[in-house]
């Protein structure tokens, strides 16, 4: 028998040329289709789309009622309908043995938007509910609004000190246990303003810090800087000034860390402490719904989320809106090719332009960077049957319900309080989920309806967050993760009644009710990040780069001593160490949970901090379990993001340091596992030595955890004994990193060191913008008259010994160190300045600074300072070098808990 079209598909809209398979049909069922009964050709994947009636060559393919393509050929009813950039993803994933096209038979198709004035008619407002709705809140002096949570705030003004504001925060937890009207401490640290230089972002960057200081779920807020960044307190405060933003109305202190960290800490856990008792002798009183501003976002969407998801939560938001309640919606790039649903409801033409006006912005900044929209939708959105942006878009824009006008459009982080009426407002913002929330909270929205098709399990640190799932099949699967399920419309009920119960889960989490992420108890920040070209201007070179060939440069014989020379040569002695699995010498044996995006990054922390503290794998010789965490993986564009990315994972897994490693994915990132898989055995990786786990095709975060705790378990036990043999230390890669311009006598001292780890046949690296890299001593001496040149990829693994120039891209301080441990460093030694940088999770930081640098940098903070004596210094540094490779001491960065992890975006990536 013919299975009923509606039993096994849905139309988005009548009339759609193309249904969604709710689930997965095998080539061979018959489906009984509108022009009759029929066999399909190819498995059809759930989520993915099949045609339903005839489509002629150059026809559009529907859904929604909107096209999101043009047939290449004719698709008869029942085919397969594919575009070329999903078969080429599904080739990467496992299937299951699926029967797939082998040409795509349809083009991504986004027809140009045009607004035609002379019929444009204005829409009625939203009509108000009589009688409104309340809920229970905390109502803040000024025009700060109304907080659905109470919060201790510490944020780090950049990225500087983003490991201190999360040092505190854990020294901390004790005292938020103590007191049960507070909802917690926690830290806001992130990834911006740390540069040299003067970031491009900065507008959004401020705007998002002043509106985070001064969030109506903020009890008390402190914010902490080092003084010298581009993006500081004196210039955060100079901007809550101007902006007239509420911050006297907050408790609240800007703390600069000039007398050194433990200082600072100190300071810091003071100032908390004088905060305690007034911020938890706040009281929840009866609120109007008019209090309420509603962050609505998507993350790991699926082709069910414009279908069940999307349209659910803009209906919560619709209700909420007839109570007097603010709607905002973000992601720009993922508006594109759904102007016409957007604009069918809208309060005027100057709102009608405004948001045309945002979009065209958006495809200006892409173009700055070769990409266009289509650089959006992720691996896993394709693989859960989003082809394209055009899809991804019409139902991305379902969260704003058909009947609900669009009121206002405002920039990032704009403040909503300023605006008189917002009702429905649209925040121009990337697709990036975490980067689009920061903007949104930055505006001041207090609570998050978060749809997920995948599961993504992201959470905003003092915002609780909704999450929507789409589908019951996966809100069953991540149960503890997801808060309501959609998938009931799918499932036969009227959306009014899911909708109705879903209210209610509102109402009760914005007065208190805690969610499902709020009881697991991880979150995340991550600010729109930097883009680094304002024209395209620069495109063609950039374009036209050679990649580095992985030989290093030649080095100049050594010089004969004079009065004016490089200092003696150090002597480096022999240590015993271990050798890795490829033969090179290992200073450690560490286990690695890799996350391969920023979703995952919070569990891959929790499974490293658990299994420490069990001492997984100490009897076997691991020393410890490392788990990064980090913003990359997903929601960006660009070619070269997807090649570091690879390159840099690869460089981590092979590092000579790491024993044992896992890969923990989230599951709808844009780099999987499969995807990642792929790209190792390609590159000759045996993939069979490394474990791999998904929080959300695992079942969530709790059996991710069991999961990755288990194959180490496993894994450990099979690792060869540790032998020992004596290694010289200048044999090793040590990574050479300066702060600040170095002074002659200084870079001579360092020539000399890098001298003698060549020499040894060791390595050095440096960052291609590196000081020491510039016109002076160092290069002199090692180069001559030659000019240096990148020979090594930003983290890619080296396989010839020398001197290698990293071309990094990028001059964070961390974000280097990031690329240059995935270029294999044991060790790096770096020469700071102003104050002590944050050091490496898994890479041991020497830090040092020059003797004019004694009272401005902190001597605790820092390794040891240099006297300005070559041959003093000279040994000082090999003492060094030896006693930390040799284990007898812990650089201060880590005694201190001052490490960071980050990925750079590089001169072309770009947040989507």
């Amino acid at each position: 028998m013919p299975l009923p079209l509606h039993a096994v598909s849905r139309l988005p809209a009548p009339g759609d040329n193309v249904a969604i398979a709710i689930q997965r049909l095998e080539a061979g069922t018959v489906i009984d289709l509108p022009t009759g009964p029929r066999a399909l050709p190819h498995t059809v994947l759930e989520g993915h789309r099949f045609a339903v009636a005839p489509i002629a060559a150059g026809e559009p393919l529907q859904s929604w009622g909107l096209p999101f393509g043009r047939a290449l050929s004719s698709i008869a009813p029942g085919d397969y309908v594919s575009n070329r950039a999903m078969l080429e993803a599904l080739a990467m994933r496992d299937t299951g043995g699926a029967r797939l096209p082998a040409l795509a038979n349809f083009e991504d198709c986004l027809a140009p938007f045009h607004l035609d004035e002379t019929s444009f008619r204005p829409a009625p407002a939203v009509p108000r509910a009589d009688p409104a709705r309340t809920f229970a809140g905390y109502r803040r002096p000024g025009n700060r609004g109304v907080g659905t949570r109470n919060f201790i705030a510490l944020v780090g003004t950049s990225s500087r000190t983003a490991s201190f504001v999360r040092q505190l925060a854990a020294r901390l937890q004790p005292l938020a246990r103590l007191h049960p009207g507070i909802d917690g401490i926690v830290p806001l640290a992130h990834t911006e303003g740390g540069d040299p230089h003067e970031p491009n972002n900065s507008p959004e960057v401020l705007r998002t810090l002043a509106g985070f200081l001064v969030h109506p779920n903020v009890g008390a807020v402190l914010a902490v800087d080092y003084g010298v960044e581009p993006i500081s307190n004196a210039r955060l405060m100079a901007f809550l000034r101007e902006g007239r933003y509420p911050i006297d109305e907050v408790p609240h202190a800007f703390l600069s860390i000039d007398r050194g960290l433990a200082a600072a800490l100190t300071e810091g856990e003071r100032l908390i402490r004088s905060w305690l008792p007034e911020v938890a002798a706040q009281r929840r009183t009866d609120e109007p719904l008019s209090g309420l501003r509603i962050a609505l976002q998507c993350g790991g969407s699926d082709a069910f989320s414009g279908v069940s998801g999307n349209p659910l939560a803009g209906a919560l938001v619709h209700e909420a809106i007839r109570h007097g309640a603010t709607g905002v919606l973000t992601e720009t790039d993922e508006s594109m090719g759904a102007e016409t649903y957007m604009l069918k409801n809208v309060r005027d033409l100057a709102t009608a332009k405004a948001f045309l006006g945002k979009l065209e912005q958006f495809r200006e900044k892409l173009s700055w960077h070769g990409l266009t929209a289509e650089s959006n939708p992720s691996a896993g959105n394709r693989f859960r049957g989003l082809y394209n942006i055009a899809l991804k878009s019409l139902g991305a824009v379902h969260k704003k319900d058909p009947r609900t006008r669009l009121e206002t459009v405002i920039d990032y982080a704009q403040p909503l309080r300023d605006l008189t009426d917002p009702g429905f407002t649209f925040m121009n913002g990337p697709g990036n989920d975490l980067e689009g929330i920061a903007g949104q909270v930055g505006a001041g929205c207090n609570l998050i309806l978060f749809v997920t098709g995948n599961g993504s399990i992201t959470n905003f640190p003092f915002v609780p967050t909704l999450k929507i799932t789409t589908t019951t099949r996966r809100h069953q699967l991540l149960s503890r993760e997801m808060d309501i399920n959609a998938g009931r419309y799918l499932d036969g009920e009227a959306m009014e009644a899911v909708a109705a119960d879903s209210f209610d889960v509102l109402i009760a989490t914005a007065s208190g009710q805690r969610t499902r992420g709020e009881h697991a108890g991880h979150s995340q920040v991550s600010i729109w990040r930097n883009w680094r070209q304002t024209d395209t201007s620069r495109l063609p070179a950039l374009r036209a780069r050679t990649p580095p060939d992985g030989t290093p440069l030649p080095v100049l014989p050594a010089p004969r001593p004079g009065p004016e020379d490089s200092p003696a040569e150090p002597v480096l002695p022999s240590v015993p160490l271990s050798r890795s699995a490829n033969g090179r010498p290992a200073t450690e044996r560490i286990g690695l949970v890799l996350p391969t995006s920023l979703c995952s990054t919070q569990i891959a922390r929790l499974a490293a901090e658990r299994m420490n503290a069990r001492g997984l794998g100490r009897a076997f010789g691991l020393t410890r379990v490392v788990g990064f965490t980090h913003t990359e993986g997903c929601g960006f564009g660009g070619e070269t993001m997807y090649q570091l990315l690879h390159r840099t994972y690869r460089g981590y897994l092979t590092h000579p340091n790491v024993a044992a490693a896992l890969l923990l994915e989230h599951g709808c990132e844009k780099v999987p596992n499969d995807v990642i898989r792929h790209h190792l055995a390609a590159a000759g990786v045996n993939t069979a030595q490394f474990g791999w786990a998904s929080v959300q095709l695992d079942g969530g975060i709790d059996r991710a955890l069991a999961k990755v705790e288990a194959w180490f378990e496993a894994r450990v036990g099979l690792l060869p004994p540790a032998a020992r043999e004596n290694t010289p230390l200048a044999g090793l890669s040590i990574a050479l990193q300066t702060a600040a311009p170095v002074q002659p006598g200084t870079a001579r001292t360092l020539a000399t060191l890098a001298r003698t780890v060549l020499s040894g046949g060791g390595t050095i690296l440096l960052a291609e913008s590196d000081s020491l890299l510039a016109e002076g001593p160092f290069r002199a001496s090692l180069l001559g008259a030659t000019a240096p040149r990148a020979t090594l990829a930003y983290g890619e693994p080296l396989c010839r010994p020398g001197l290698h120039v990293v071309a990094t891209e990028t001059d964070h301080w961390v974000e280097n160190l990031t690329g240059l441990c995935g270029c294999g460093a044991h060790l790096a030694l770096t020469l700071v300045a102003d104050h002590a940088r944050q050091g490496h999770p898994m890479l041991p930081v020497l830090q040092v600074a020059e003797a004019a640098q004694r009272g401005r940098v902190a001597a605790s903070d820092i390794d040891a300072f240099l006297t300005g004596d070559a041959a003093v210094d000279a040994l000082t540094l090999s003492l060094l070098l030896a006693a930390t490779v040799q284990h007898d001491r812990t650089v201060a960065a880590e005694t201190l808990g001052a490490v960071d992890f980050q990925l750079t975006r590089g001169l072309l990536g770009l947040t989507t």
